[in-house]
């Protein structure tokens, strides 16, 4: 029987290297995708998250067990849509029009996709209509805007404007985040929720869909 907690504890631990062979040996050895992601790969974030929101883990160590998942989902992101595996949730994430900051985005990113969700990624300076086209034509169900500029923030409000303007804002829940963001911004404009971490923001994303 193939260890899953082998492969889970090297996520934890941040071991790329470990985590992407125990991904290749489980597969080979008849392991379902899905059981590698379900029982190995969001268990191991979810304990990532909870590290950090005990202050045992910080952001570097958030970023090397993302990194780690992720060369495992390599493996097995082909292998689950070839299964017909549902995601927990389809994603668009992107920084918003005028802002070029990405690190902040990536590490929600990579727990989004840890904790089970399809990410598009939509990269940095993306305007309003970007994301309408991704929920529009790419069936996203939830869209997560990052700024770390506060004059970049307006471009928050305009995305949920031409979400509003398309006609498919209530197909989308919408996420906002990063250093000048706030809980009263995010009510302000008409978002869905806001989150001050990447772990959190996992947590409202998975209340957001009903997961």
């Amino acid at each position: 029987m193939t260890d899953l907690k082998a492969l889970h504890d090297a996520v934890v631990d941040g071991d790329a290297k470990s985590a992407k062979a125990l991904t290749d040996a489980a597969v080979k050895a008849g392991v379902q995708p899905g059981d590698l992601l379900g029982k190995a790969l969001i268990p191991a974030m979810d304990e990532v998250g909870r590290r950090f929101e005990c202050n045992e883990y910080f952001v570097p160590e958030l970023l090397i067990s993302a990194r780690a998942m992720k060369g495992s989902m390599e493996i097995i992101r082909p292998l689950l849509a070839k299964s017909g595996a549902q995601p927990t949730g389809k994603v668009a994430i992107g920084t918003v029009k005028g802002d070029l900051h990405d690190i902040g985005k990536n590490l929600v990113a990579a727990m989004l996709e840890g904790g089970g969700f399809e990410i598009i990624d939509l990269g940095v300076d993306v305007a309003p209509e970007k994301f309408v086209a991704a929920v529009a034509e790419k069936g996203a169900n939830i869209i997560c805007l990052s700024a770390l500029l506060t004059t970049t923030m307006p471009s928050m409000k305009d995305t949920l404007a031409a979400l509003n303007a398309a006609g498919i804002r209530n197909k989308v829940k919408v996420m906002i985040g990063g250093a000048p963001i706030t809980d009263a911004y995010a009510k302000e404009i008409g978002a869905d929720g806001y989150s001050d971490n990447a772990s959190s923001a996992v947590q409202l994303a998975r209340r957001l869909v009903g997961k």
